[in-house]
């Protein structure tokens, strides 16, 4: 059985700051934590080292694993607290062609009702992220290509698109981020996501939205043979 994850005691205290709720605070810290691999696949969640590090009792933080639970980050166990839960190829195969689905439509929706500026917006953050992908910055690079997707999701004007896209989209963030890339499929990712920028600038909906279910296929791919070389 999995031993108790160690995580860094420094004090991180939770304050919101008015534009958000303890609580969203709570839940978006633990999210961050499973992302950036602090609390890796299988491990148990301390919760007494997390109390003390954002300064708060276990209510709140029982409260936001509770979420996480249901966005399929973690488990809950009867009398054996949390744990994160282990991504398996099998979710790959079911998550990533629903949400290349989605992509697709939100790409010809967006190529019809994006502005000028929405387009020079999304311009920007591609140059950003380039300049990453050139200096080998792969956290920056990830940070700046998920809001890349969410801008074009944002463009499309679909409230439902986008409920249901963000209800999925953290297991597909989670993934994404702890895919071990290749030199060759980050260089392959960088030249698709520069013709998807063309494509919307063109506003060709079909293509783009072709371009964006694939390009999605295609990443599956590394994170399942990122899982399938994991340590059992």
């Amino acid at each position: 059985m999995p031993a108790p994850v160690t995580i860094d005691p420094a004090p991180e205290k939770i304050v919101p700051n008015g534009q958000s709720t303890l609580h969203e605070d709570v839940v978006n810290k633990l999210r961050e934590l499973i992302f950036d691999g602090q609390l890796a696949d299988e491990t148990r969640i301390p919760e007494k080292q997390l109390c003390a590090r954002f300064g708060i009792s276990r209510t709140p933080l029982r409260e936001a694993l509770k979420v996480l639970a249901r966005e399929g980050l973690i488990s809950l166990l009867p009398h054996r607290g949390a744990r994160v839960v282990k991504l398996k190829p099998s979710d790959i195969d079911e998550v990533f062609p629903v949400m290349g689905a989605l992509e697709a439509v939100a790409g010809e929706a967006a190529c019809r009702n994006i502005s000028e500026e929405g387009i020079a917006e999304i311009r920007a953050l591609h140059y950003q992220m380039a300049l990453h992908h050139t200096r080998g910055e792969r956290a920056d690079y990830f940070r700046l290509n998920q809001r890349i997707h969410e801008k074009i999701m944002e463009a499309a004007g679909n409230p439902t698109l986008s409920q249901i896209y963000k209800s999925l989209s953290l297991r597909i963030r989670r993934a994404r981020y702890m895919a071990n890339i290749p030199q060759q499929r980050w260089d392959q990712a960088m030249a698709e996501h520069e013709l998807i920028l063309q494509t919307l600038a063109a506003r060709d909906g079909a293509k783009l939205g072709q371009l964006l279910k694939t390009h999605l296929l295609n990443k599956s791919e590394v994170v399942k043979a990122t899982i399938s070389d994991s340590p059992p």
